[in-house]
């Protein structure tokens, strides 16, 4: 199997992301395995998209994923251009979000060549057609109300003044656009002469999410990752950390300074994932993080979910084998039926 992972850079590409991780997996398990930033894409006067790739050496196999990634990043390796015919998969693994300022162009640029890329039979995953409705954090809210917090988006200072006043307890507000818990604020029942500042501020760069503050809150979140529509497990264990926020800052992000336990999953997460499976089947979201409080999701990730390597080391098995043995099952389903099952069917089997 021939796969190539999109990221953001390939040089600014960490040791414990689980890009690097599932990468490093694939590669010591002999499949063809390429990276390959946003900026390096391209499409070619022949036709067909591509990159100007790297790729680890395929004799070697790498006992870590930091001797994996000082490989691919060393300044010395030879880049390759690799083109929709060599591949089977393409992972879209770039977060768009994460973009820094003067790079408003690559935040689409992963969809845009990942459609171009199903035009030659490539598997693309998540799928590319569904992953431009994601772009932002309204995408969660084509999701069941069951399942999410009560939640206003507007840019009306007014608005989040009574629903503040409505609900008659903290409430959290972010930005529309984000990941990583930048911008994020909790105003409390004493804060609320700093509502006004707090919103202008959000609201310079875009819409302002306010939603209900859920007490479980104070005990992180849980990270679960949800793989063809059910919650990922193996050798009996599932893929889940709690993130536990550290005392003085509401964000359970692991960028934000949290922190990874084991978590516990209960009935509750599980049948949170029954309830998001249908939409994500529909939108061929083949591997996604759940953010888990209580018994409301709080955010889906489909970009780039984090933890795997964390949920690995805590749960003591390698989450990495179920993910590529999924991915060789969906190369031998394309192989066989070819143009006959599209790629939102062939994402979610």
């Amino acid at each position: 199997m021939t796969i190539g992972f999109v990221v953001n850079d390939v040089n600014t590409e960490k040791a414990s992301y689980t890009t690097v991780f599932l990468a490093q997996r694939m590669h010591n398990r002999g499949h063809t395995v390429y990276l390959m930033g946003v900026g390096d894409l391209a499409y070619y006067p022949d036709g067909y998209m591509g990159a100007t790739a790297v790729q680890a050496d395929p004799k070697h196999k790498y006992k870590s994923c930091n001797t994996y990634l000082e490989a691919i990043q060393d300044e010395k390796r030879e880049r390759v251009r690799v083109t929709a015919p060599d591949l089977d998969v393409l992972m879209l693994r770039n977060d768009p979000s994460s973009e820094a300022e003067g790079r408003g162009w690559a935040q689409n640029s992963g969809i845009i060549f990942g459609q171009l890329a199903l035009r030659h039979g490539v598997i693309v995953l998540n799928d590319p057609t569904k992953l431009s409705d994601a772009v932002n954090k309204m995408y969660f809210q084509h999701f069941p109300e069951a399942v999410r917090p009560r939640t206003l988006i507007t840019r009306d200072k007014d608005e989040i003044k009574a629903f503040y006043n409505e609900l008659q307890s903290s409430i959290i507000l972010k930005p529309l656009q984000g990941s990583g818990g930048s911008g994020v604020f909790m105003v409390k029942k004493e804060d609320a002469t700093n509502l006004n500042q707090i919103v202008e501020a959000i609201s310079r760069d875009g819409y302002v999410i306010a939603q209900e503050y859920l007490p479980e809150a104070t005990e992180g979140d849980v990270r679960l990752f949800v793989m063809n529509g059910e919650a990922l497990q193996h050798k009996g264990k599932y893929c889940a950390i709690r993130r536990v926020n550290s005392k003085d800052d509401i964000r359970s992000n692991m960028h934000a300074g949290g922190s990874a336990v084991a978590a516990k999953v209960d009935q509750r997460m599980l049948d949170l994932v029954e309830l998001v499976k249908p939409k994500l089947i529909q939108d061929g979201m083949f591997l996604v993080g759940l953010d888990i409080v209580g018994d409301k999701l709080m955010e889906i990730n489909v970009f780039s979910p984090g933890a795997l390597p964390d949920a690995s080391e805590i749960e003591g098995v390698d989450f990495s084998e179920p993910i590529i043995e999924a991915l060789e099952k969906k190369v031998h389903y394309k192989k066989t039926y070819g143009v006959q099952v599209n790629n939102k069917t062939v994402a979610m089997i």
